[in-house]
């Protein structure tokens, strides 16, 4: 396979970037990213692109591949509906829609959120920004999954971006077993949620939206 990523610089892109350049049958990753990150791998290329709202300028290098992976996103404490919803559901979907154009036959996952409100009418406006690309993202001409963990534990060096949530993770981290025992619906890992994602690309399975079980189920 020949996978796209954006998001990885984050928590999550890390570990599914980590897996994909492990994954014997990929053989290609394609990081979007607006700054380069000085990764380097054999299989790694680095796209720079500044404008997440529009594609249309490098549709050509996005051609060919079978599988994105789209792990951008941002917490919406303290951010306002229209600008949330210029990151979470603008930039998604600007993606979305062009390999929907250019790779009509490949897999998109888009990692949401567990909570995700699919009739995009709660009262909480993250869940129905996320319900709305969720639901959209599902609607294109490729095959789109949406992913919904709750909280991930971050293994084999992935750490958080967010300095705040550097703190959390540094004392949640340490109580992760027994988090996993009494949450085992809610929790998982970057390591299974990247596996995850690898399967999904390679079986194109009906089922459409998944959780941590799922994830933790390999």
């Amino acid at each position: 396979m020949k996978v796209i990523l954006f998001g990885a610089s984050g928590m999550v892109g890390q570990g599914v970037l980590r897996e994909s350049l492990l994954a014997p049958d990929v053989t290609e990753v394609l990081s979007i990213v607006r700054t380069p990150t000085g990764r380097q791998d054999p299989k790694l290329t680095e796209l720079v692109h500044r404008d997440f709202a529009d594609f249309s300028g490098v549709k050509e290098q996005l051609t060919g591949y079978d599988a994105c992976f789209f792990c951008l996103g941002v917490s919406s404490v303290g951010m306002k509906e229209p600008e949330y919803t210029r990151v979470t559901y603008d930039f998604t979907l600007a993606a979305a829609r062009t390999l929907a154009e250019v790779n009509p036959d490949s897999t998109f996952v888009y990692v949401s959120g567990m909570g995700t409100d699919s009739t995009e009418q709660g009262r909480s406006m993250w869940a129905r920004v996320k319900g709305k690309t969720e639901n959209d993202v599902m609607a294109l001409p490729l095959r789109g999954y949406a992913f919904r963990p709750g909280y991930i534990q971050a293994l084999h060096g992935v750490t958080p971006k967010v300095p705040w949530m550097k703190a959390i993770y540094a004392v949640v981290s340490k109580a992760y077993p027994l988090l996993h025992r009494v949450l085992p619906k809610a929790t998982t890992t970057t390591e299974n949620l990247g596996l995850a994602m690898l399967d999904v690309a390679r079986t194109s399975p009906a089922k459409k939206i998944h959780y941590s079980t799922d994830f933790n189920a390999r």
